[in-house]
C-alpha cells in the first residue's frame, strides 16, 4: 500500500494560498478512530491554522459545502455568531486546493483555529439533557433563519441515495455488497418513497451537521453551545437529520469511542426528554417525527454502508457494514415507534 505524504500536500496547498509565509511544523491532530486527516500548521512567526484534508465524494461538493459553511458562520447571529470555524479566504472566496495524481485525489481547506470551552460529560444527567435539548432547538432555529441567504447546495438526500443505487449496479458495487445488493436496493426504495410522502416539498431544509458526537462541540459553564467543529457530514437537509446523534449523546450508555449505531437510543426516555425541551423552543411536526426513522435509514445507507470505508478505519468499516446488514437496517421498522414520540410531545 502506498503511503501518502499528507504534510507535503499541505505545504503545496499553503504555497498556493500564500507563499510569503513559511511553514515551521505540521502536526497531525486527526481522530485516530477514523480516516479523517486534520493537521495543526504552525508558521515561523508562530501563527497557527488548521488544515483539513478530504478525499471522499466529489471535489465540487467539498468546495460547495465549505462555501456554504463559511456563509453560515458569517450570517449566524448572537449568541451563535462565533460557534463555527471560519475558513481562510483568498480573493474573497473560500480557498480550497486540489491535489491529484495517479494514486490519489485529495482536497485541502484551511480554517482559523476555533476556541473551545467545556466538553459535556460522556454520560449526561437530566439537567444536561434538558438544557442541551433547548439549546439545540435555539441553534436549529438560528440556522433556519439564515437558510434562505446561503449558497445553494446541489447535494440532496435523494441524489445521494440514487448514486448509491447506481453504485449497486456496477461490478465494484456488486462485489463489495455481494449477497446484499437486492436488500440494499429495497432499503433505498423505501427511503425514497417515505421521503416523498413525509417531507418532500412540505418541510423546510436548513444547514445540519449530522455528526454530533460529544467530541465535536463545546459548551459554556451554563451549558450554552460555544463552538462546533468537524464538518465532514454537513449538508443542507431536514433538521431531524441531526437527531439520531443527539439520541446517542443523551443515551443511558453515554457517548462511547467504540462505534455502534443501534437505533435503540432513539426510543429511550432520555431522548424523549431531550425532544420535549427542543419542542418547546422549536416545535416539531408529526411528519418530521415520522421521518426520524428515515433519517436514521439514510445515515446507515449513506454514511455507514456507502461511504463507511472513507470515514472509518478498515476494521471499523467492515464491522459496521456487517452490522448494518444484520442489525441496523432490519431493526428500523421493528423498533422505531413514532407514536411513542408523538404522544410524549403531545402532537
Amino acid at each position: 500500500m502506498r503511503m501518502i505524504d499528507y504534510p507535503a500536500i499541505i505545504r503545496q496547498a499553503w504555497a498556493a494560498f500564500d507563499a510569503s509565509q513559511t511553514i515551521h511544523t505540521i502536526e497531525d491532530i486527526s481522530a485516530k478512530v477514523s480516516t479523517n486527516h486534520v493537521f495543526r500548521v504552525r508558521f515561523d512567526n508562530d501563527d497557527i491554522v488548521i488544515a483539513k484534508l478530504s478525499y471522499f465524494g466529489k471535489y465540487e461538493h467539498f468546495k460547495e459545502d465549505h462555501r456554504i459553511i463559511h456563509a453560515l458562520a458569517n450570517n449566524l447571529l448572537y449568541p451563535f455568531e462565533n460557534v463555527l470555524a471560519k475558513s481562510l479566504l483568498k480573493n474573497n472566496q473560500v480557498f480550497t486546493y486540489r491535489f491529484k495524481d495517479e494514486f490519489i485525489d485529495t482536497w485541502v481547506v484551511f480554517y482559523n483555529p476555533i476556541r473551545t470551552m467545556h466538553r459535556m460529560p460522556r454520560r449526561l444527567d437530566e439537567e444536561h439533557i434538558r438544557k442541551l435539548g433547548g439549546e439545540i432547538g435555539r441553534f436549529h432555529k438560528a440556522c433556519s433563519r439564515v437558510a434562505n441567504v446561503l449558497p445553494k447546495s446541489s447535494k440532496t438526500l435523494r441524489s445521494d441515495i440514487q448514486s448509491f443505487m447506481d453504485i449497486l449496479d456496477t461490478e465494484a458495487g456488486q462485489y463489495e455488497h455481494r449477497n446484499q445488493v437486492d436488500y440494499l436496493k429495497k432499503q433505498c426504495e423505501t427511503f425514497l418513497k417515505n421521503r416523498q410522502k413525509l417531507v418532500h416539498g412540505s418541510v423546510e431544509t436548513m444547514p445540519v451537521f449530522v455528526d454530533w458526537n460529544i467530541g465535536n462541540f463545546s459548551v459554556t459553564d451554563d451549558l450554552k453551545l460555544y463552538s462546533r467543529w468537524d464538518y465532514d457530514w454537513f449538508r443542507i437537509s431536514y433538521r431531524v437529520m441531526d437527531f439520531y446523534f443527539f439520541s446517542r449523546v443523551v443515551s443511558d450508555a453515554g457517548d462511547r469511542t467504540v462505534f455502534s449505531y443501534l437505533i435503540g437510543p432513539m426510543m429511550e426516555e432520555r431522548f424523549l426528554m431531550f425532544l420535549e425541551e427542543y419542542h418547546k423552543v422549536y416545535p416539531l411536526t408529526e411528519n418530521e417525527v415520522r421521518f426520524m426513522k428515515e433519517a436514521y435509514r439514510f445515515f446507515i445507507l449513506n454514511y455507514v454502508v456507502k461511504y463507511g470505508r472513507y470515514f472509518f478505519h478498515r476494521t471499523y468499516a467492515t464491522k459496521l457494514q456487517r452490522e448494518a446488514y444484520d442489525i441496523y437496517l432490519p431493526s428500523i421498522d421493528k423498533l422505531f415507534d413514532a407514536d411513542k414520540i408523538l404522544k410524549a410531545l403531545k402532537i
